[in-house]
């Protein structure tokens, strides 16, 4: 198969790869990348395991394919953390205790940063609606909702002191 050269900024990086056509953003980004933090959980869209921002916006990568990445920007959980300092929503994720066997969480902290991006002050419903295209089969959800609203403080009070 002929393959085609896809240039993107990956957690502020750009990179450069061919690949097939055919290739699915999840597997170009474990299998090429590296970056193993995307999950492939039904391959349907439906969990949310695999989720990523691209061009600010919330994709599942198990269904899009990397060449339709060519140009963007692509951040992946890995790109979260600056300089080796938690993000506001892995920090929450880790206080409020909104993980146990953590398969979805990766997914979950790429939703919760994006929904943060789009709704920085959101109220318990706001937040279950915003996180309800990804599934947790072991938390209840209760602590995951906790987990938003934290980093939604925590981003609220380093824009006041910025």
């Amino acid at each position: 198969m002929i393959k085609k050269i896809v240039s993107m900024t990956l957690n502020g990086r750009k990179v450069e790869e061919a690949v097939e056509p055919r290739t699915l953003l999840v597997h170009f980004l474990r299998e090429k990348m590296s970056l193993t933090g995307a999950h492939i959980g039904c391959e349907t869209s439906h969990c949310g395991a695999c989720t990523v921002d691209i061009d600010g916006q919330s994709v599942k990568s198990c269904t899009h394919l990397a060449v339709q990445c060519d140009g963007s920007e692509v951040k992946t959980v890995e790109g979260l953390a600056n300089a080796g300092v938690l993000h506001a929503v892995q920090e929450g994720f880790y206080k409020e205790h909104g993980l146990q066997c953590g398969f979805c969480t990766p997914g979950m902290l790429m939703r919760a940063y994006r929904f943060l991006q789009d709704n920085p002050d959101p109220t318990e419903e706001e937040v279950r609606v915003g996180m309800s295209g990804n599934l947790c089969r072991c938390t209840g959800y209760q602590n995951i909702v906790k987990a938003v609203l934290h980093a939604a403080r925590v981003l609220q009070q380093d824009k006041v002191a910025a």
